[in-house]
Order: C-alpha cells, then sequence, then structure tokens
C-alpha cells in the first residue's frame, strides 16, 4: 500500500516537471491509501487556484483509493513528531497515517527541534 504526500499529488495534478514520479503510485488506486488531510489540503488548493468543479473532480478521483481517517492514536503520535523533529501538523499525520497502516519504509526529516 502507497500513501503520497499532498506535495507529490500536487506536483501530478500539475504535471510537474517531477510528477512521473507519483504517477504509477497515484493511478494505481488499488494500491493506493489517501489521507483525510490530503484531501483537505488539496481541495484547499485548488479552490483556491481553480475552482471548486475542478476540486470536486479531483476529490472524487482522490476518493477512488481507499479513505484514511484520522484517528486520535494517529493525532497523538503525529503530535509527539512534530515536536521531536519540528515538523507542519499537517505533514506530521500524514506521515504518522503512512507509518500506522505500513505504508511507509524509509523516511528521513532533516527539520530540527528549534
Amino acid at each position: 500500500m502507497n500513501l503520497v504526500d499532498s506535495s507529490g499529488w500536487l506536483e501530478y495534478l500539475s504535471d510537474g516537471k517531477n510528477a512521473s514520479n507519483f504517477a504509477e503510485t497515484i493511478e494505481n488506486t488499488d494500491e493506493l491509501l489517501v489521507s483525510v488531510i490530503n484531501i483537505y489540503e488539496i481541495y484547499r488548493k485548488i479552490l483556491k487556484e481553480r475552482d471548486e468543479k475542478t476540486a470536486l473532480q479531483i476529490v472524487g478521483l482522490m476518493n477512488q483509493a481507499k479513505v484514511i481517517d484520522v484517528s486520535s492514536s494517529i493525532v497523538m503520535q503525529a503530535a509527539k513528531l512534530s515536536y521531536e523533529l519540528n515538523i507542519p501538523m499537517a505533514g506530521s499525520i500524514i506521515y504518522t497515517t503512512a507509518l500506522v497502516i505500513g505504508a511507509v519504509s524509509n523516511v528521513k526529516f532533516s527539520a530540527q527541534k528549534t
């Protein structure tokens, strides 16, 4: 199973220079997991830059994957990770979700606690 960070989704959706790095994973919806935080971030960004119709279409595509809700356990683990590594809230929740469901095997953060 795979979970793509919102930055990867945005790269893919905008057909950016690194979109091909995410295409196979995102297009394989049978193995794709989506955090509700991903949906929030993508929906908000598309609303801001495009329109609601486009945002709803993209969320519809995201919903073809298995959507993972955020539990209190995930939030508490994410808060601890955010504190320890100085990672923003949304990123820490998405990353913790991936850890909990086993979609992450080797990720390193360069952020330092300040």
